[in-house]
């Protein structure tokens, strides 16, 4: 499943959060990617320090408290989140994500994006898929989730700087095609809630999802 996330981070925060990583050092971005990744990884990242780690800890929060991130990702870990810029010239060639991450399996990729669309060229998040290349370029605050399986790259920029925050989740249900019918049962089930209440199509719903849930539960 590609998903994508509207305000995740709000208007405001965003501006904050972008003051915050103007103040902060970055570095060779390759210091975080496996051996084959750095031949085509050309970015840069924020530096490790108790500034990172505050602003890890607000982002992180945000997006576990996303409902939808909730029940797409049904999140059992996280890994620490890169924050990323690019900028002019730089880009991410093709690539498959580490399948083990500070002790986590990587099961869900995504990428909360944080500068404005307008403000830069290029930058484009290019996932292949089955039915051909997804370019995702979302606005600020808006985040996209995919399945940590798919090659992927980031097209170089070719104007002002593209700013994102990455990580990867551990996930509760491994196939993420299990994680799919999940995601559709319960929003199912939701909008029959929103039409008729709690009705015995609701309870049967209810009992399909959370059961179907805790087979599939990886604890």
């Amino acid at each position: 499943m590609l998903l994508t996330i509207a305000d995740v981070l709000p208007q405001a925060e965003l501006e904050e959060i972008r003051a915050m990583l103007a103040a902060m050092r970055f570095e060779d971005g390759r210091a975080s990617a496996g051996w084959s990744a750095k031949l085509v990884k050309d970015n840069e990242q924020a530096r490790e320090g108790a500034a990172l780690s505050l602003l890890r800890e607000r982002v992180t929060k945000a997006i576990l408290e996303n409902e939808v991130f909730s029940l797409a990702v049904r999140p059992k870990a996280l890994t620490p989140l890169i924050f990323s810029r690019y900028g002019q010239g730089k880009h991410y060639g093709t690539h498959v994500d580490n399948p083990i991450m500070d002790g986590i399996r990587t099961d869900v990729s995504f990428t909360l994006f944080l500068a404005d669309p307008e403000t830069y060229d290029g930058g484009e998040l290019v996932i292949e898929t089955m039915a051909g290349e997804e370019e995702v370029k979302l606005p600020a605050g808006h985040l996209v989730a995919y399945a940590s399986t798919t090659l992927h790259r980031v097209a170089p920029v070719t104007r002002g700087e593209r700013l994102v925050a990455v990580g990867w989740a551990q996930s509760y249900v491994r196939d993420g095609a299990k994680r799919e019918l999940l995601f559709d049962l319960e929003t199912a089930r939701r909008n029959l809630f929103a039409q008729s209440g709690k009705t015995p199509e609701f309870d049967l719903l209810a009992k399909t999802g959370a059961n179907l849930f805790r087979m599939w539960a990886e604890v």
